[in-house]
């Protein structure tokens, strides 16, 4: 290319039409023929000639106007002609012959099932209609010998083909790809490593010894380069600050698979020495050493150290110690003070600065819901001493609305230092979640059948606009409210209404929730009224609570205060599920239950769909008046009981999207004295699925769901071969969790479970080690436009030995409003 290009340059037309050297002529013109592609405008300005110019012809000035052309990559060849001279000025053409462009492109030697995956690996890099240089080629061959490598094929040749375009001057390209064999690694060596095992090392290396079918093999450069800073990364963990790769091999046995070797020399295993402070005013360095929890003697660690001082996932870090105290401008550095033998000394300085104050807070991206819904719960407030905490705080609390992306919530701080304040930029994207009308269908068990439901929720609603109808956006929503209303019906055999609204912030100056509801459940055999078979039960009531946050123990406590009212009435309703505790079917009569429920909740998860961190802890307890103990005349027709309830669930990252839950349900109902037996209502019933609708139907009885096993598969669910209720369950569950979709339009992650539960009829009868175990996998699906999917299949463990497996299925249709 180099010599063509030094011959282009020299190669001007002879005969009496060319030019003659070392003579001054003026450019009068200039004209540019061949440039199909390519605006001559352009090309002049690149060439650095212009009408007017005085130049020697050939010379210089024409010399550098062919490389600068050249250059573009656009053309194959370039001469500089005379037309025509008149006195001493000259007009000149410049006949370009241009590259030819690329048509398209194509693949052989490989399966069709490639090409797609190809076609992604030189996307970008090959564009129909531009330019064909070789350039762009050898970016193609590369990226395509990438992508193959990637799969493990290290010998994979491309050899590249070229053929007569559809276009005019173009050119097909056409790569050739034998694949070779599929190279594995056959094994990998390690020596020198004393004070860890093989085993551990081989784990940090993403690149495998073929030993299992199901073990990644591939040996890959970039891989196996990161590999090598895991290793280093670990050994520094544990003190040996001089560890060093000293040898590194890779080679091909004779069957073609790679050899793999590392030589690791550990060196000296350091330790933390004393520990000096300097530029602490605010803390002494007792408080500052207790903070950092390093003491002299514990194993080096540098990631240890970094984490005490900047970046504890807990958040007890020293550098949170004074953020969360208003210092944003804080900074902290370590330095080696000294190393005697394998000690090291520490000096950490620190420079406190001064308190930051916040100045203003925006909010950005609440096309739909209002700024006062978003700006109650932030913690971050005009005025206030700058804290770190009440940043992640605000943002958890913003997330945990359930109207915004989680993944698109972005805080920003600019910070005038002048001033020392600071500003807080809250930035959200609207979910589509919110208002949702449900259609669902589901199987609601015998003697209920298939059950349809309807129902519309408004999670961001806002009853001050409803009555306004040019604010609806389209509905009335933005305040934050919650109204819904719920219709579940299989025909004659059940039917179920329930509606609810929900004022979170009571009053709009204090986090006080009002929640005012109402239902109706009713259950017949499916007979006419006039049937003297005919039998039924029926409850309604309502519901008022108020809400708050507490400040004791700390913010993230809710106390709940309900008063409840539920009427019951029963028609000859034989299922047996309402009995007392000797055995006595409650079949007819009307009974009332008032009572005060007492919740004390916590929650800290990190959002609502998909939580990561945190925990969610409730502890409740309903009392009823104790009639028996106040009058001996008062009868049955008042329920009487005390009813205790305690859940807790716990969220764990074990890798960056591997998720662990584990939760404890636990609920007993009492009765007062011995006067009465334990209330044959609002007892609990341990089995099912949660996937069959079910979970709405009684609400006389707590439904608490145990995949793997139905209601019947627990003895003391069952009396006389009849399905009952229990006043004591307990049930532990152990989940892990892993998202593959995080798209706010569709959350989707699959699980894997184990279940742990019992019922019992007394404490006489309770054995906490009496479980019964089931274990299985599932799929979780939130889609905001079509509502819920969900499966689940779990082997219930009745015995050792005897495995009863249960899967269920059940989708949930619904239609997103907003």
């Amino acid at each position: 290319m180099f010599l063509f290009q030094l011959f282009s340059l020299g190669l001007f037309a002879q005969g009496s039409d060319s030019l003659s050297a070392n003579h001054q002529l003026e450019i009068g013109g200039i004209r540019f023929t061949g440039n199909q592609f390519s605006e001559a405008a352009a090309l002049l300005s690149v060439s650095g000639l212009k009408v007017g110019d005085r130049l020697a012809v050939p010379g210089p000035e024409t010399a550098r106007a062919l490389n600068n052309l050249l250059r573009l990559g656009l053309f194959s060849d370039v001469q500089i002609f005379k037309e025509k001279t008149v006195g001493d000025v000259v007009f000149l053409e410049i006949a370009v012959e241009e590259q030819p462009r690329l048509s398209g492109h194509g693949f052989r030697g490989v399966k069709k099932s490639r090409h797609d995956d190809l076609n992604e690996a030189v996307d970008g890099i090959l564009t129909k209609g531009n330019v064909l240089t070789a350039n762009m080629q050898e970016r193609a061959v590369s990226a395509i010998r990438q992508f193959y490598e990637g799969k493990g094929f290290a010998d994979a040749r491309v050899t590249v083909l070229k053929e007569l375009g559809s276009l005019p001057n173009s050119q097909k390209l056409v790569f050739q790809i034998a694949e070779g064999k599929k190279l594995r690694v056959q094994d990998i060596a390690i020596i020198g490593n004393a004070n860890v095992t093989s085993r551990k090392l081989l784990k940090l290396l993403p690149t495998k010894p073929r030993r299992r079918f199901w073990k990644a093999s591939k040996y890959l450069p970039n891989e196996w380069a990161e590999g090598k800073k895991a290793i280093l990364a670990h050994y520094q963990s544990l003190g040996f600050l001089d560890v060093e790769i000293t040898g590194d091999t890779a080679y091909k046995n004779p069957d073609g698979n790679w050899m793999l070797g590392l030589q690791i020399k550990e060196g000296r295993r350091y330790q933390f020495g004393q520990i000096s402070w300097s530029g602490n005013s605010k803390y002494s360095e007792k408080e500052l050493g207790k903070r950092l929890g390093i003491r002299p003697g514990d194993v080096y660690n540098p990631e240890r150290l970094e984490q005490r001082l900047r970046f504890s996932p807990s958040g007890d870090d020293l550098t949170s110690l004074y953020m969360d105290d208003g210092h944003l401008f804080f900074q902290i550095e370590p330095e080696i003070s000294s190393i005697h033998g394998d000690t090291i000394d520490l000096k950490i300085r620190l420079s406190e600065g001064p308190v930051a104050i916040v100045d203003r807070v925006t909010i950005k991206g609440n096309d739909r819901t209002k700024e006062h819904v978003i700006r109650r719960e932030l913690f971050t407030e005009p005025g206030k001493k700058f804290s770190r905490a009440d940043l992640i705080r605000s943002q958890r609390q913003i997330a945990s609305l359930g109207y915004f992306n989680p993944e698109k919530i972005e805080v920003n701080t600019p910070v005038n230092a002048a001033r020392g304040t600071v500003d807080v930029e809250y930035t959200v994207e609207e979910s589509t979640s919110g208002q949702q009308l449900e259609l669902a269908a589901g199987w609601g068990g015998p003697g209920v059948g298939l059950t349809g439901t309807a129902g519309v929720t408004l999670n961001n609603f806002s009853m001050k606009d409803l009555f306004h109808r040019s604010r609806w956006n389209p509905l009335p929503s933005g305040d934050g409210q919650s109204l819904s209303f719920r219709v579940q019906s299989s025909g004659a055999a059940y039917q179920s209404y329930n509606l609810s609204f929900t004022e979170p912030w009571l009053g709009g100056k204090k986090p006080n929730s009002l929640t005012v509801a109402s239902f109706y459940n009713r259950y017949t055999n499916g007979l006419s009224a006039e049937n003297t078979g005919f039998s039924a039960f029926s409850l309604w009531g309502g519901t008022v609570s108020l809400g708050t946050r507490l400040r004791f123990p700390d913010d993230n406590f809710v106390s709940t205060t309900a008063l409840n009212f539920n009427h019951y009435r029963l028609n000859n309703w034989t299922s047996g599920l309402f009995q007392t505790d000797d055995g006595t079917k409650v079949t007819d009569g009307q009974f009332l239950n008032f009572n005060l429920k007492q919740t004390i909740a916590r929650s800290t998860i990190n959002q609502p769909i998909f939580p990561t961190s945190g925990s969610k802890v409730s502890l409740s307890v309903a009392l009823t008046p104790p009639y028996s103990l106040l009058s001996k005349q008062i009868g049955d027709k008042l329920v009487e009981y005390h009813k205790w309830r305690f859940d807790a669930e716990f969220y764990t990252s074990l890798t960056k999207k591997l998720v662990l839950k584990t939760s404890a349900k636990m609920g007993y109902l009492g009765s007062y004295g011995k006067r009465r037996s334990t209330s044959p209502f609002e007892r609990f019933q341990l089995g099912g699925d949660a996937l069959d609708n079910r979970s709405g139907g009684y609400t006389g009885t707590d439904i608490v769901t145990m995949r793997g096993y139905e209601v019947a598969d627990f003895e003391n669910n069952l009396i006389d071969g009849e399905q009952v209720a229990t006043p004591l369950f307990n049930k532990f569950t152990v989940e892990l969790r892993y998202p593959l979709s995080l798209n706010p339009s569709a959350t989707i992650y699959a699980l894997a479970f184990a279940e742990a539960g019992n019922t019992y009829q007394s404490f006489q009868g309770y054995n906490p080690f009496d479980l019964k175990r089931s274990a299985g996998v599932g799929l979780r699906v939130h889609l905001p436009i079509f509502g819920t999917l969900g499966f689940d299949y779990g082997y219930g463990f009745d015995n050792p030995g005897n495995w009863r497996a249960k899967g269920r299925f059940n989708i949930t249709l619904g239609v997103e409003l907003d």
